[in-house]
């Protein structure tokens, strides 16, 4: 049962990774410039998840703005919220998922010890 315990913790971590990419992404919508955070879960041994934190590298749009000599190019945010909405959607089940699993494993522990008593 403790391996379900490892397992089921470093998933919570690793979308409590993931959310914090998502919401530093949100926040950002609107910073020029700003490269939106990409996280990537990846199966670690023996068992449970990790997150590697990367920037996407996509080009933003550019907008013109005036300035001292005249108009120039300014490249926005590439973080979108219509990409961002279903990460959030995506890291809460997992969340639910890895909290459902620690549930379980806790209901199992307290019977095997009724069992034992």
């Amino acid at each position: 049962m403790l391996p379900a315990i490892q397992s089921a913790l470093s998933g919570l971590h690793a979308y409590s990774q993931k959310t914090q990419a998502t919401a530093n992404n949100v926040a950002n919508l609107n910073t020029p410039g700003f490269q939106r955070d990409v996280v990537t879960l990846s199966s670690q041994s023996p068992q449970g998840v990790t997150a590697s934190v990367s920037k996407d590298q996509s080009p933003a749009p550019l907008v013109a703005e005036p300035s001292d000599s005249g108009t120039s190019l300014v490249e926005q945010s590439n973080a979108d919220l219509i990409r961002e909405m279903p990460d959030l959607i995506m890291e809460k089940n997992g969340f639910s998922a890895n909290i459902t699993t620690l549930k379980t494993v806790d209901q199992m522990m307290g019977t095997l010890i009724d069992l034992k008593a």
